[in-house]
């Protein structure tokens, strides 16, 4: 049984499990929490091209959200919660232009 904000899924790329959140949750709740409750590690990245905007790497054991430095906080919000749910396969709307996402 699952809580209804809550689903047990495995992300798509990895043997990694994790509570993966609701799209309701994962759109509603502050980011430092969401970021907590995922155990997502934040980093600053070196790369400051405005074009870029942010990645997510999952390995065997973590979900790494890599940034752009000095970026709006609103982009910040909305692209690291598309992130997110494109990492834990969280069905989203997608991204509005110019905004793209990719799989590498």
């Amino acid at each position: 049984m699952t809580r209804h904000n809550e689903a047990q899924t495995p992300m798509r790329t990895t043997g990694y499990a994790k509570k993966v959140p609701s799209p309701q949750r994962l759109l509603d709740i502050p980011l430092a929490e969401l970021f907590a409750e995922l155990d997502v590690t934040l980093e600053e990245s070196s790369i400051t091209d405005p074009g870029f905007t942010g990645a997510a790497v999952v390995t065997r054991d973590r979900l790494i959200l890599s940034m752009r430095t000095g970026q709006p906080d609103t982009e910040r919000d909305v692209v690291a919660r598309a992130l997110l749910g494109r990492a834990l396969g969280v069905p989203l709307s997608p991204l509005p232009e110019p905004y793209r996402m990719s799989e590498a």
